[in-house]
């Protein structure tokens, strides 16, 4: 699996994240409305009771709030990747350019970037002047075999014909 840039790795955290917090809003205010109804029908509803439950219903509020400003922000990374992907891009072109544009402008970087180009070839042809060699060696070898062959062959059939002659 290919490596995650640090802006993916944070998106999808914060994407994560965002999911636990609305789970736990979700989970939160199931319990808030459960006691709520059980507050409110029961007859012996208190003072201390109805507290709690406002409470919780405010941690329910804030934690869902919470979950959706995580969301965002991992949204806005991922938009925020839309615009830095090309830019790096752009530079990295630039980059290469300048570089190019840097060597062949100065005759002595020039001559040593064709000097380089030279050797890189001249090996090149070497290693494979070796291979075809070693490959035409094979060769030979392998035909030299089957005439010995085929030469013990034809001497066999011209023994059989002077023995039937």
């Amino acid at each position: 699996m290919a490596t995650q840039t640090r802006t993916q790795r944070q998106a999808a955290a914060k994407k994560a994240a965002a999911t636990r917090k609305r789970n736990s809003a979700r989970q939160s205010g199931r319990s808030a409305s459960a006691s709520a109804r059980r507050t409110q029908s029961s007859a012996r509803s208190t003072a201390r009771s109805a507290r709690g439950t406002a409470k919780a219903a405010a941690r329910t509020t804030a934690r869902r709030t919470e979950a959706e400003v995580t969301r965002l922000e991992a949204f806005g990374r991922q938009a925020e990747r839309v615009v830095l992907i090309p830019v790096g891009a752009a530079l990295e072109a630039r980059d290469t350019v300048t570089r190019t544009v840097n060597t062949y402008t100065n005759p002595r970087r020039t001559r040593a970037a064709l000097n380089r180009f030279e050797r890189r070839g001249a090996s090149a042809l070497r290693r494979n002047r070796r291979v075809l060699a070693r490959q035409a060696k094979e060769v030979r070898r392998e035909v030299d075999r089957s005439a010995n062959g085929a030469q013990a062959e034809v001497e066999q059939v011209v023994d059989r014909l002077r023995s039937l002659a």
